[in-house]
């Protein structure tokens, strides 16, 4: 982008107030059909947010988000009506609406913490099967029970009154709708926006990564889960007290694919991508379910036949969906993330004694079927160390890492960390005790900044979770989180990259960049899987002299490396690896000058 272009880019505080005075402004102009028709887009919105947290940004697709609105509408009809029978001291819960919502709220989140338990170990094309088969299970509970109203539904649900005013006409309900939606997009925004949000952010496409830098993506899933069911469960105590009556048919599978359309349309990766796709769904639905019929002469739900050539036409213009077209077209001016230079450093912990055995493999065997990727492998590093692990391709060197950090677990055979058996152990709490690393194949989030790339791997130096997140209370702790990953940044050499995405960067300045971000995590113990591959020659003397200061200050280091000139003048000791064996471990001279080692990388020798 030029210069110009990014002088005419809008900046997002701009239009956020523009779009608040125009919704503000609404019920002064737009005749009532209209402000009924911005209710439903708001409502839809609310739904289609939380699937933006859940599909788009997280990589988790579902179906069942009409059931959670099922559950939010009726759970505040029978309390309102008091349709259901409660025991004496729980007859105050029906005195007032938010009552409900608050009920309901926690109603939904511990019924979507049981479905997210038994649906989330799901994956690949089942995620969205056991979805769908949850949501027609609520919707035909709903149709079913007579408790409920059956499907005739249930009648008389009173209307929401704030500070003693009630909201029983649409044009007084806007703007309630409205101020959840906003509430709902800006604390999704500062969601994301956060450490916690990193977190859900390398869900699509970096699961492996996260774990190994510490994080829980089990947890973050249940997260996004119950976070979208929440956003979901509110439309449907807005809904239910819009409408002050309830039946099943708006809660059906129908309309769990359609909130996911709005979501998918509209711009899946996108907080106000789903307002757009909302709003857009909405309104042509409408125009087509009146012009359709007309024109072709007969009734039919012809606008579901528009609405799929539509999402295919989206889908392949464009995978942002129209809010990836209105960005092309009013450019918004990106947010750079602040990094305060008076941030308060973050603890770093005491390194292990100098020469003091850190990482032991104690006869490590992983078996593939009938292939054994390493085969009674040992190797011991110590402290202020730095340890060769080289072989030819194929000699199972990268396989060795992943059981040394719980990547994988081994067949047979130990592997300790400080004096600590931590062999089956999941990788993220191998992080937790000290170790981090880098991979063969390098794993970044492309489309976020070098510095959120690096922030990552500092994901277990901080603790906020997610309400502090959305209501921006880990301020302080984001200032420190994000200053040591600028200080890693800047200490790899990449400074002048702090704010460019990770994926525009050569192959070699993202391998620097994964280094910066095991750095970032306070390691004792770093392994680095071929760290110099695609570098040019002083960025390999930088590499080296950094390796160098770490070992300096007491750390342990691990690197695969095929560069045997760049390996030979930095390592203390090598340990030679082929067909998964140890064939050789020493100092650089003894190993070069091995028969062992000169038969498996030429063949033999005269």
């Amino acid at each position: 982008m030029s210069g110009g272009e990014k002088k005419s880019a809008v900046s997002p505080t701009v239009l956020l107030v523009a779009f608040v005075l125009l919704l503000a402004s609404g019920p002064l102009w737009l005749p009532p059909f209209y402000i009924t028709l911005l209710n439903y887009i708001g409502l839809s919105s609310l739904v289609a947010m939380g699937l933006v947290l859940l599909t788009g940004v997280g990589g988790l697709t579902s179906f069942g988000q009409a059931a959670f609105v099922g559950l939010g509408a009726y759970t505040t009809a029978a309390l309102s009506t008091g349709t259901v029978a409660l025991p004496e001291g729980l007859l105050w819960l029906t005195h007032s609406p938010w009552l409900a919502l608050a009920v309901g709220l926690l109603f939904t989140g511990a019924v979507a913490w049981v479905l997210g338990a038994l649906t989330l170990k799901l994956s690949g094309h089942y995620l969205p099967l056991g979805t769908i088969a949850w949501g027609i299970s609520i919707y035909f509970m709903f149709g079913t029970l007579e408790s409920l109203g059956g499907q005739t539904g249930m009648a008389g649900i009173p209307v929401v009154s704030v500070f003693g005013i009630e909201l029983a006409r649409a044009e007084q309900m806007y703007a309630l709708i409205w101020a959840f939606v906003l509430v709902g997009a800006l604390t999704t925004q500062n969601l994301l926006d956060s450490r916690e949000g990193r977190a859900i952010r390398a869900l699509k496409g970096g699961v492996v990564m996260a774990e190994a830098m510490g994080v829980n993506t089990a947890r973050s899933r249940m997260v996004i889960f119950v976070l979208a069911a929440l956003q979901a469960c509110a439309a449907g105590w807005l809904y239910a007290h819009l409408q002050r009556f309830v039946n099943p048919s708006p809660f059906g599978l129908h309309m769990g694919i359609e909130y996911l359309f709005m979501a998918v349309v509209g711009g899946a990766s996108q907080v106000w991508g789903a307002l757009v796709g909302a709003g857009l769904i909405t309104v042509l639905k409408q125009w087509l379910q009146d012009l359709l019929p007309a024109l072709v002469g007969r009734a039919g739900n012809y606008e579901v036949i528009v609405f799929g050539a539509l999402l295919i036409l989206i889908l392949q213009h464009s995978n942002d969906g129209f809010w990836g077209l209105l960005s092309r077209l009013v450019p918004v001016r990106a947010r750079r993330k602040t990094v305060s230079v008076d941030a308060e450093p973050l603890p770093r912990q005491a390194m292990p004694p100098q020469g003091e055995p850190v990482l032991e493999a104690r006869e490590v065997t992983r078996r593939f079927g009938g292939l054994v990727a390493n085969d009674a492998m040992s190797l011991t590093l110590h402290a202020g160390e730095i340890l060769a692990l080289i072989g030819p391709n194929g000699a199972g060197k990268s396989t060795m890492f992943n059981q040394l950090s719980g990547v994988d677990t081994p067949t047979a055979g130990e592997v300790w960390l400080r004096g600590r058996n931590v062999t089956g152990m999941e990788s993220r709490d191998v992080a937790r005790l000290g170790l981090s690393r880098t991979f063969q194949h390098v794993r970044l989030l492309p489309r976020m900044s070098v510095l959120e790339n690096v922030a990552i791997g500092a994901h277990l130096r901080g603790h906020r979770g997610v309400f502090p997140a959305a209501w921006r209370l880990d301020r302080t702790e984001e200032s420190r989180l994000l200053a040591e990953a600028a200080r890693q940044v800047e200490r790899v050499g990449l400074g002048p990259w702090l704010h460019e995405p990770a994926g525009s960067l050569a192959l070699g300045q993202q391998r620097i960049v994964e280094i910066a971000r095991a750095l970032a995590a306070d390691p004792c113990v770093l392994l680095l899987d071929e760290p110099a591959a695609g570098l040019r020659h002083l960025e390999k003397e930088a590499l080296a002299a950094l390796l160098r200061k770490l070992r300096g200050e007491g750390m342990a280091v691990l690197l695969v490396e095929h560069d045997m000139d760049f390996v030979m003048g930095l390592v203390d000791r090598v340990v030679v690896m082929d067909f998964g064996r140890k064939i050789a471990d020493g100092l650089p001279e003894q190993v070069q000058a091995n028969p062992a080692v000169l038969e498996a990388y030429l063949g033999g020798v005269a």
